[in-house]
């Protein structure tokens, strides 16, 4: 039992001399608070410094920081046993107002192989100005956004959505619209903007006049004045799909199922040039009738209509996909969308893949 007792001890001993013969990352201190600070003021920056309190030399392999925000600079020879280092931890506080919390994660050789250091604070807003809150610009007007989007809009139903504008110019400007589609309504509000006066662009969707499905953009473009400035394109978009939200357990329990024999395909090597065709097949395991309402593809892919868009209960139909590999090298990946009327996969991705070698 005394020579079991005594080996124990020798181990040890021995893990503990083999400890304290490695490098040791010691730093000052862990945490640097930077108080307030302003957002224009520009990047702050402080030195965290750390000595190898170790009896090998101290090499800092990465170091990592938890935001694209804070760049981490640090010493990269080799320190020896006593030696000192440093790492300078840079923060940017543009457009990051408020509290802030980051970490920067330290590795290397030494005992501690990680270590974790923090710099906090908080930004001062800066004063917003125009372009700030109108980033687009066009002409003597600038928008909050050159995307007016109503999101989601239920097919048959209309839907309302404003964009704010103003205008920078010295002088009374008069807004108009050029190629708006028959499902859309817009103007400005007011339709002249005084200097310095603040408006929107009022706009109605009107889906029952869509023949479409899914996400679909329209363009539309700006006139002042009567002119076209430079850039005056307006991209309207809306996805159109029907919301199930308040449908009944019971309504749900008879609804469609639509199911595929695969949603991924790959056809593995193939030479460049080749038109590549698979079918996927589609199968209503529900019961009520499937709708199949659109099938949208990606660029490069092609899709032709399934045998039926209105599928029975337990009955398959075919959807024949062809993608054309010529003028692709390597990795290739395309999408086929189909969009139904299952209430739980009203949208459901199908994809083709393939290695196009020269």
């Amino acid at each position: 039992m005394k020579h079991i007792l005594l080996a124990v001890l020798v181990l040890l001993g021995l893990t503990a001399e083999a400890q304290n013969t490695k490098a040791q990352l010691s730093f000052e201190k862990k945490v640097h608070d930077f108080g307030s600070i302003k957002e224009e003021g520009g990047p702050v920056a402080y030195t965290f410094e750390f000595t190898n309190t170790g009896q090998m030399p101290l090499v800092i392999h990465n170091v990592r920081a938890s935001c694209g925000c804070t760049t981490p600079e640090w010493t990269r020879t080799p320190i020896q046993p006593g030696g000192k280092g440093t790492l300078k931890a840079t923060f940017d506080p543009r457009n990051r107002p408020g509290n802030f919390n980051k970490s920067i994660t330290v590795s290397s050789n030494g005992q501690n192989a990680t270590e974790i250091l923090r710099i906090v604070g908080r930004v001062e807003e800066r004063e917003r100005t125009v372009a700030d809150n109108y980033p687009r610009e066009m002409g003597e007007i600038r928008l909050k956004s050159a995307h007016l989007s109503f999101t989601r809009v239920e097919p048959g139903s209309q839907k309302e959505a404003t964009l704010g504008i103003i205008n920078t110019s010295s002088q009374a400007v008069t807004l108009s619209f050029n190629r708006v589609p028959s499902h859309l309504r817009i103007a400005a509000q007011p339709a002249t903007l005084q200097p310095g006066q603040e408006g929107e662009i009022k706009a109605t969707y009107d889906a029952s006049k869509v023949n479409d499905w899914g996400f679909v953009v329209d363009q539309v473009y700006v006139l002042v004045n009567g002119n076209q400035p430079k850039d005056n394109r307006l991209s309207v978009s809306a996805t159109i799909e029907e919301d199930y939200s308040s449908w009944s357990p019971q309504q749900l329990a008879n609804a469609p199922d639509i199911q595929f024999s695969e949603n991924n395909f790959d056809f593995g090597a193939v030479k460049q040039g080749t038109v590549l065709e698979h079918t996927f097949k589609i199968t209503n395991k529900g019961k009520s009738d499937l709708i199949l309402r659109k099938v949208r593809t990606s660029c490069g892919c092609t899709a032709s209509k399934p045998d039926k868009e209105v599928v029975r209960p337990g009955e398959t139909v075919n959807l024949a996909v062809s993608f054309n590999t010529r003028g692709r090298n390597g990795r290739q990946s395309q999408s086929v969308t189909i969009y139904s009327n299952d209430p739980k996969k009203s949208t459901m991705l199908l994809r083709v893949s393939a290695t196009v070698n020269p």
